[in-house]
């Protein structure tokens, strides 16, 4: 039986001071990710990741620049999060895999303007203070790997 995976993109904001935009999850206290999510059926990655930006920290495409993407980052569901798939979601997927979008805003782009669904707060950082412990378990090797990989950077803790 073929795995499904829920195609997925999300956008590391960074400013021109080199920070890194981290966000908490307004339903998770403490767990803060990057601003990502899903790409709807009839739309391209680089769309999602547009829209998805937009939606979750207000970013316009206009106020930033794509410097390069990276694919093929995995990971599958817990137990408690694929039920919540399967039955609330309707959705045959065992995880996620995302594409990544360096975005670099420019000069004039305001703060974030979250959306309090989704994040209640966000904090600028160096990609090297990022903590994998502000992460649910099944999300830290793919972060680990994506810091590795755009910032040249070992994420510390578990």
């Amino acid at each position: 039986m073929e795995r499904l995976y829920r195609p997925n993109v999300a956008g590391l904001m960074i400013r021109e001071d080199g920070k890194l935009l981290i966000c908490e999850r307004s339903r998770e206290p403490g767990a803060w990710q990057f601003p990502q999510g899903g790409i709807d059926p009839g739309e391209t990655a680089l769309e999602a990741v547009h829209r998805e930006v937009c939606e979750e920290v207000g970013f316009l495409p206009s106020q930033y620049s794509i410097e390069e993407s990276r694919g093929g980052y995995r990971y599958d569901y817990p137990p408690e999060v694929l039920d919540y798939v399967r039955k609330k979601r309707d959705q045959p997927f065992v995880g996620q895999e995302q594409e990544y979008f360096l975005c670099r805003l420019h000069a004039d782009a305001p703060e974030p303007t979250l959306d309090y669904r989704e994040f209640c707060a966000f904090r600028w950082i160096d990609p090297q203070e990022f903590r994998l412990e502000w992460l649910p378990d099944f999300k830290k090797e793919v972060y680990a790997r994506v810091l590795a990989d755009f910032f040249n950077v070992r994420a510390e803790g578990r």
